[in-house]
């Protein structure tokens, strides 16, 4: 990976992987990036996120803290990420939340799903490995391995069948 950009904030305790490429117009902290993967401009990945090895993750998306990818997923342009069910500006008594008066629920993509472009997925759900969630969906719940889901909320539209050579790693 060469130096950053003047376009780009790449903090200093963000962990990358071998040839990683990261595009313009991007802001990544306190986050871990592996081998190989890609990030699109106007891509936000905060504080404690995790993605796997050779990802793409495409323009305008947004990772939250909580959110691990795992290895070879495909993220969709304008893909946005959650990480509180409740989401508050304030206390009960009007002041500001600080960090550590909200919860974040985690959420985790298994390897080689694919999330098309405008998908919001809520927290607290797993992606199952090589599921693939149609462009526009609203994930609110977990979604199983080897399944295409769409709509808002998500749902199931049908299994995907795997070829013989995935069957063996299986």
């Amino acid at each position: 990976m060469s130096e950053p950009a003047s376009n780009q904030l790449i903090a200093p305790d963000v962990r990358l992987g071998q040839d990683v490429k990261i595009y313009g117009f991007v802001n990544l902290y306190g986050c871990d990036i592996g081998d190989g993967t890609k990030i699109g401009t106007f891509v936000e990945i905060q504080r404690g996120a995790r993605i796997g090895r050779r990802c793409k993750i495409s323009s305008h998306t947004f990772i939250c803290e909580g959110v691990t990818i795992e290895d070879e997923v495909f993220v969709g342009h304008n893909v946005t990420f959650t990480n509180d069910l409740l989401p508050q500006a304030t206390t009960a008594d009007g002041k500001p939340l600080e960090t550590g008066e909200w919860s974040c629920l985690p959420t985790l993509v298994r390897s080689r799903a694919s999330i098309g472009s405008g998908v919001t997925l809520l927290c607290g759900i797993t992606i199952g490995e090589g599921a693939v969630i149609g462009a526009g969906s609203v994930v609110t719940k977990d979604v199983p391995s080897h399944v295409v889901v769409a709509g808002n909320p998500a749902r199931i539209l049908r299994r995907l069948q795997l070829a013989p050579a995935e069957m063996e790693h299986r």
